[in-house]
């Protein structure tokens, strides 16, 4: 397992919906884990380099309907 991090830009703040949305994320294979930052404008997401590429996690997040850039 490589885990690795990346930052995505957030093109708004979060809400409730986005919150719920994003606990799902948790349960993709390969995803470690999610978390907005304080400022709410980036989201840090933790997974696992040798089941997703950097894209993939992209389209998971945007999937779920989190409000990547």
């Amino acid at each position: 397992m490589t885990k690795v991090q990346t930052k995505f830009k957030l093109w708004r703040p979060l809400n409730d919906s986005d919150c719920k949305n994003l606990s799902h994320v948790h349960s993709v294979y390969g995803i470690l884990g999610a978390e907005p930052k304080p400022s709410n404008n980036e989201l840090f997401v933790e997974y696992d380099y040798s089941r997703l590429a950097v894209d993939e996690v992209r389209g998971v997040l945007a999937e779920h309907g989190i409000p990547i850039v």
